[in-house]
């Protein structure tokens, strides 16, 4: 099966993700010792879905991201570049709206949605200045951007536990569960290669956000970032 590199190359990533579709989300929870769901829960819990909320997901995947927005009440527009990501996602769940679209190049209407969120996404696109500039066009003034994105530890022996964990350890274990286990090779280079809280915090005013804020989720494993569209 393909694998990426820290290039990014885009048909590389939609291969590669393609290729681990059907596990996707259950490998996630066991090599993030359980604690995806209760990262979903929270970033739910900051974008506080709401009926006739226009909301678009982007690097949706298989749709558990957007599920929980749909639960709450919003009109959710799930989207993807993986062909495989979005037919596993549709068979999971039927009532979503799923759409193939490139977070580079968004196929709608600016100033559209009261809110764009994006959850372990935003750092498999080649160029995530211009993704976060897109989610801005297409919001509408006064809207919201939701970022869910592993981060950096803010303890620092914990840190280095945890580094160790992502490029020895869980590339071990994915050699030994994964169909692909170069794919989670990649995604642990990728998360070692992401800027910190404060520096993806720059990122997102640059494009664009202002009111720039971030939570940080066990321990800054995860931290959730978000802005508002002046």
């Amino acid at each position: 099966m393909p694998s990426a590199n820290l290039n990014k190359d885009p048909e590389e990533v939609a291969a590669m993700f393609d290729g681990v579709a059907k596990r996707y989300d259950a490998l996630n929870d066991l090599l993030s010792l359980g604690r995806t769901k209760a990262w979903r829960k929270a970033t739910t819990a900051i974008i506080a879905p709401r009926a006739g909320m226009k909301i678009l997901d982007l690097a949706a995947g298989t749709g558990s991201s957007s599920a929980p927005l749909a639960d709450g009440g919003a009109d959710v527009i799930a989207t993807d570049f993986s062909q495989g990501m979005l037919a596993v996602g549709r068979k999971a769940h039927p009532n979503l709206e799923f759409m193939k679209a490139d977070a580079l190049n968004l196929p709608f209407q600016d100033g559209r949605f009261d809110l764009v969120t994006i959850s372990f996404g935003l750092r498999n696109t080649n160029d995530a200045d211009k993704a976060l500039r897109e989610a801005l066009r297409v919001t509408k003034k006064g809207g919201r951007i939701v970022v869910a994105e592993f981060s950096h530890p803010t303890f620092a022996p914990f840190r280095a536990i945890y580094i160790n964990y992502l490029m020895r350890a869980l590339p071990r274990i994915a050699r030994a569960l994964a169909a692909n286990p170069d794919a989670y090779i990649y995604l642990a280079q990728s998360i070692r290669a992401w800027p910190n809280q404060v520096g993806l915090a720059a990122q997102i005013a640059a494009a664009g956000w202002s009111q720039i804020a971030w939570k940080n989720l066990t321990g800054g494993v995860v931290a959730i970032h978000s802005g508002i569209k002046a």
